[in-house]
């Protein structure tokens, strides 16, 4: 009877146990449905882009190169994948430098489109990035440079030949632009083949030629290498020196992006496609019919962001500008964007040229809190300096990403950045500091995230009458909010019932603000704080 009722405690026991673990088991699966969704809410192609230098990011391999392997190590501190987590920056989109087979360190001098650098990595590891960046709704662009190869590629070694031989039926005789003596065009850039009257075009260095796109092939090699890259999954390309495939001829060039981009959209309706034209603002629009272009005057030491952020011209200059930039740009395409940032690869880096970190803060929420889809040059969010300065070259403005871990990522060839100049933090120091200007980044794109206003809604200047107070009405899909900024050094009140274009118009929440003060709403009254931004529903 004993060892009966021994056995029947036990197998009580064991149900008991089992019932518990279920409940247990059950319980998780709970908690886990009621996490927060691990994809935003909106795909499209609105926003927060993030810019890597590849060479100068992460190296995986500890030979002091940066890789794609690296960008995949690091994936967790760019987008974990949840959007309501607050351990990572959040960005929704990596724009990589150029990553094909290049004898450079910047990779600008392609000498095979269809080969990765073997520096980066493999096509495998391309996919393999590709992939997670897509599990967790982050878009990938990749820099593709058109007009102008290496001297290197063997499309130019056999145009050269084939001139040299005077072989007018071989293929590549006319794969880039060539002129005589007495053809050459002013303005443009050439260099001579030796023992002959031919001089190609290299508007760059003789060491990146430009090819000749009225040559029918030559248009198809360049399709079929974005056809190439769209098929194996990434979302679209930054395109280097769009104006330079006829350059000083801004219409024939457009009329070459047109068909370009154009045909691209067959393939990808939705292809997310940025160009780059450094000039100024009437010449780029002019190619927006076809594709989004950076808005160079937001950017760097003088650019419409910066001295706004300082304080020192009236902040409606600013917001006047971008209500113009939309305006202007929504007009020449329904979907065309505006797409701003503080700086790149190509400029002294924008934390640098502020006195205090508090104006580098003003100036990331002046670029986050507009319209379309801002960008921001890794190290920025921790706030990496670097300038050519008397060395006068780019790699010191493509510096080593300061992880403070045991990432042994090295500074480009040719780097002169004097070590005393640049931050003492790193990364791992700033993500355990709350008060971090990383954390503020975090908390800034979680904001921008928030409110899908700010990235797809209309904008309209609001006129304060103030210097250093004012914002924007922002429409979206029926709903309003207002963007206000305080660019002082002091706090600031506002009465919004003051403002001509909140006439009619009810706000009574204060939804978030960040800066470096704080913010309340009393009645019509806004009371903003020393360098502080606000979002008012």
């Amino acid at each position: 009877m004993a060892n009966i009722l021994k056995k029947i405690i036990s197998l009580v026991l064991i149900i008991s146990s089992l019932l518990t673990l279920c409940a247990c088991k059950k319980d998780k699966k709970d908690e886990q449905e009621e996490l927060p969704a691990m994809v935003d809410p909106i795909d499209d192609n609105y926003r927060t882009f993030y810019q890597i230098f590849v060479g100068s990011f992460s190296d995986s391999s500890r030979d002091g190169i940066g890789d794609l392997r690296g960008i995949i190590d690091r994936m967790d501190y760019l987008n974990d994948g949840n959007i309501n987590s607050g351990k990572s920056l959040g960005v929704q989109g990596l724009w990589l430098s150029p990553i094909f087979s290049s004898p450079s360190y910047h990779k600008y001098d392609t000498t095979d489109y269809y080969k990765i650098d073997w520096r980066f990595g493999t096509e495998a590891d391309l996919k393999e990035l590709i992939d997670l960046c897509h599990e967790r709704n982050v878009k990938v662009i990749l820099d593709l440079v058109v007009n102008h190869t290496s001297n290197q590629h063997p499309w130019f070694l056999k145009f050269k030949e084939a001139r040299m031989e005077d072989d007018v039926d071989n293929k590549y005789f006319d794969y880039y632009t060539a002129v005589t003596t007495e053809e050459k065009v002013g303005g443009r850039t050439y260099q001579k083949i030796a023992g002959i009257d031919c001089w190609f075009e290299c508007n760059f260095s003789g060491d990146m030629p430009e090819l000749n796109f009225d040559n029918p092939e030559v248009k198809e090699e360049m399709l079929n290498v974005a056809k190439y890259y769209l098929e194996l999954g990434v979302d679209g390309f930054r395109f280097d020196a769009i104006k330079y495939i006829y350059y000083g001829d801004t219409p024939k060039t457009v009329e070459f992006w047109d068909w370009y981009m154009s045909e691209l959209r067959k393939i990808k309706p939705d292809i997310y496609a940025v160009g780059e034209c450094w000039s100024g603002d009437t010449e780029i629009i002019d190619y927006y019919g076809a594709l989004d272009c950076f808005g160079f005057a937001f950017s760097q030491q003088e650019g419409a962001i910066a001295n706004a952020a300082r304080g020192n011209s009236y902040l409606s200059n600013y917001t006047k500008y971008v209500e113009k930039w939309q305006s202007q740009t929504s007009a020449k395409r329904e979907d065309a964007m505006l797409m701003s940032f503080l700086s790149n690869h190509d400029m002294d880096r924008i934390a640098g040229t502020f006195v205090t970190e508090n104006y580098m803060r003003m100036a990331a929420n002046l670029n986050l809190l507009t319209p379309g889809s801002p960008f921001i040059y890794y190290g920025e969010e921790i706030g990496m300096k670097g300038s050519r300065g008397s060395a006068n070259t780019d790699a010191n403005r493509r510096l080593a990403m300061l992880w403070g871990d045991e990432d042994i990522i090295r500074n480009p060839v040719g780097s002169t950045y004097p070590d005393d100049k640049q931050i003492q933090t790193t990364v791992k120091s700033q993500t355990e500091d709350e008060g971090s200007l990383y954390n503020y980044y975090c908390k800034l794109i979680a904001i921008r995230h928030k409110h899908p206003e700010i990235a797809r809604g209309k904008y309209t200047s609001l006129t304060t009458g103030g210097k250093n107070i004012g914002g924007f009405i922002v429409e979206y899909e029926g709903k309003n909010i207002i963007i206000f900024h305080n660019t002082s050094t002091e706090e600031l009140s506002y009465d919004l019932s003051k403002c001509a274009q909140l006439s009619g118009i009810t706000f009574s929440k204060l939804a978030d603000y960040i800066g470096s003060g704080s913010a309340k709403l009393e009645g019509t009254v806004l009371t903003i704080g020393a360098q502080t931004s606000v979002i008012i529903e």
